[in-house]
């Protein structure tokens, strides 16, 4: 794919992630301060799935990548951590500065296409790069993707991905309303965006479409291998449809 193509693709992905995203966590997740407060008391439960993946937060600083609204980087910050959010838009940064200030957290939060972060400001800089919950697939060069992540890390850093498993390639086990494919396939293709089946269908049939690539695990492993990261782990989770197939995975990787 040309630099053209994907910049083009990656515009259209923020066009769509700017769509009302703010008033999308307000009626899904509630004001900032309800979700500070939530978040407050009990912010190990917000980290549950990455416990094990955590040898401590205090003092551990982390860039947070496609962080959204803050769901996961304003619990780390409440359990010490020092949280940067790299992020498209500018509608989740609203939210989730809004849900830090509340819970009385700093929150670092840097609104810039994932490819083009600053790696001369920022390179080195964090001993965990985080992103969980469907992010590769925004991206068409995954080898690209992953030299990002590496240049973050300080020597000894490690990366925690947790991303929609690639069977999700050959059957829509999550309900996201995205056509199935040969697992082998390497298409990008135009689809809605992860907020769109929440809304009624004449909104939904006006909002800007995401571009995505989907990947194997091969495709995944070689990508982290071929950057220069040690591969420390790789463990698959149940679909939440049904706990027979595999809707999920973690990566782990030290560089």
């Amino acid at each position: 794919m040309d630099q053209q193509t994907s910049e083009n693709y990656r515009a259209q992905n923020k066009k769509a992630w700017e769509y009302s995203a703010y008033d999308f966590w307000m009626t899904h997740s509630g004001p900032p301060a309800e979700r500070a407060k939530e978040a407050v008391a009990n912010p190990l439960r917000m980290q549950q799935q990455f416990a094990a993946y955590f040898d401590r937060y205090e003092g551990v600083r982390v860039a947070n990548l496609c962080g959204s609204c803050g769901k996961k980087a304003v619990p780390l910050a409440i359990l010490g951590a020092d949280v940067t959010v790299f992020d498209i838009s500018e509608d989740n940064r609203r939210y989730a500065l809004e849900t830090a200030a509340a819970a009385g957290v700093p929150l670092g939060y840097e609104v810039c296409d994932i490819l083009e972060i600053d790696t001369e400001a920022y390179g080195n800089c964090f001993d965990v790069v985080l992103m969980e919950g469907g992010v590769l697939h925004y991206f068409q060069d995954l080898d690209a993707f992953m030299g990002i992540l590496y240049a973050l890390l300080k020597t000894g850093g490690r990366m925690i991905c947790s991303d929609f498993h690639p069977f999700t390639k050959i059957a829509d086990i999550l309900q996201f309303g995205q056509p199935s494919m040969s697992y082998f396939s390497t298409e990008v293709f135009e689809g809605e965006m992860a907020h769109a089946r929440f809304y009624e269908e004449r909104v939904r049939a006006r909002m800007p479409k995401c571009r995505y690539r989907k990947y194997t695990v091969s495709e995944i492993i070689n990508a982290v291998i071929g950057t220069g990261f040690t591969l420390r782990r790789f463990d698959e989770h149940p679909a939440w449809t049904d706990s027979r197939l595999p809707g999920e995975f973690t990566l782990t990787a030290d560089k």
